[in-house]
């Protein structure tokens, strides 16, 4: 039962007999595709038919898909603009329309969860801050995210899809890349409750799950980042705000804490902070040294988490039925809406240095 608190990426386009045999014995909660992972909608549909096989209940299986530069399927369709275009130049009911084909895109591929959408406030928007946020926010200020990124939300899960906000509770003060370094930000509890943490105690109840930041706030916990810190999340996220949903780390081989904390070590922290999953992207090999790091931690612990999993779970949604037709027409709904919005505009966002675009 213990796997059902992991969050697992896969190497490739197909399962590996290795990774087949390790997710059996294990038998993870949930997974994540990347664009490692795609190469046609026929085959991404066959990869998550496969992974459902995989385990005795049915798994998240999710993926990155906000939008812009940070859309993993974009190889194989059309790409809606990131949330600061759609911020910029879409109305409410335009917004709304494409998280319409948003859900049915993900669904007809056979994932069940989207990793958005992001409810940070670029704090950095004029400056252009090297944070990995560019383009991914839907406002400077917390009614914008509240409104844009909360009429997101609720189309997205209207149209059966689950959705998990981030990242929890600020990365939008970050001047640095969570993916290279721990970001460290100097603010108080009280600073971030008058605006950051708007967007998240007006929305989490319509949220399935949120992912929790790598980011250090030492007015708050000078010892440990937020994915880690129990003051954070069991404290603010649980106790304060009273989210019920299921708590998801942010990508623990991220620089922030592979660098700082070792495998393992990071998960069993990670969960007795008051997380319920473990997202491990990359490092999928090291699965084992997780499951096995999570035998350490109170069963009381686990079996909360294991609970909010199991309760939402019941939330999963069958995968729409799987032709080229309907992949098709989705794709030109998206495109045409994109050009609706923003015209020929390819990206008005400069490539970063951030690997988050390049996943």
């Amino acid at each position: 039962m213990l796997g059902q608190l992991l969050f697992l990426g896969i190497k490739g386009t197909e399962l590996t007999l290795e990774e087949a045999e390790l997710f059996k014995k294990i038998k993870p909660g949930g997974f994540i595709l990347f664009t490692r992972n795609i190469a046609s909608a026929a085959q991404v549909r066959k990869l998550t038919d496969d992974l459902r096989s995989l385990t005795y209940d049915d798994p998240f299986i999710a993926i990155d898909n906000e939008g812009g530069r940070v859309w993993r399927t974009q190889t194989i369709g059309a790409t809606p603009p990131s949330a600061e275009q759609m911020a910029d130049h879409a109305t409410p009911a335009q917004i709304g329309f494409m998280a319409d084909h948003i859900a049915k895109h993900l669904q007809i591929l056979g994932i069940n969860m989207n990793f958005g959408p992001v409810l940070d406030i670029d704090h950095h928007k004029a400056s252009g801050a090297q944070n990995a946020l560019r383009g991914r926010c839907y406002g400077t200020n917390a009614n914008d995210v509240l409104d844009k990124a909360g009429l997101t939300n609720r189309r997205m899960r209207a149209n059966k899809l689950l959705t998990c906000g981030k990242h929890f509770p600020s990365c939008g003060h970050a001047k640095s890349d969570p993916h290279h370094d721990l970001p460290i930000v100097d603010i108080s509890l009280s600073d971030l409750q008058r605006e950051d943490l708007i967007p998240y105690m007006s929305l989490l109840p319509e949220m399935n799950a949120i992912m929790t930041a790598h980011v250090t706030f030492p007015q708050i916990d000078p010892d440990l980042p937020a994915t880690l810190s129990p003051k954070l999340i069991d404290g603010v996220l649980r106790d304060i705000i009273g989210f019920k949903g299921i708590a998801v780390t942010d990508d623990l081989d991220m620089g922030a804490i592979v660098n700082n904390y070792g495998r393992g070590t990071d998960v069993k922290l990670a969960i007795q902070a008051g997380n319920d999953m473990a997202l491990i992207c990359h490092q999928t090999e090291s699965a084992q040294i997780a499951y096995d790091a999570l035998k350490e931690v109170d069963t009381e612990i686990t079996d909360r988490a294991l609970n909010r999993i199991h309760k939402q779970k019941k939330h999963i949604p069958s995968p729409l039925e799987f032709t080229n037709a309907s992949w098709d027409q989705n794709n030109e709904q998206i495109q045409s809406l994109r050009t609706e919005i923003i015209g020929d505009i390819e990206e008005t966002n400069a490539p970063t240095q951030s690997p988050v675009e390049d996943y």
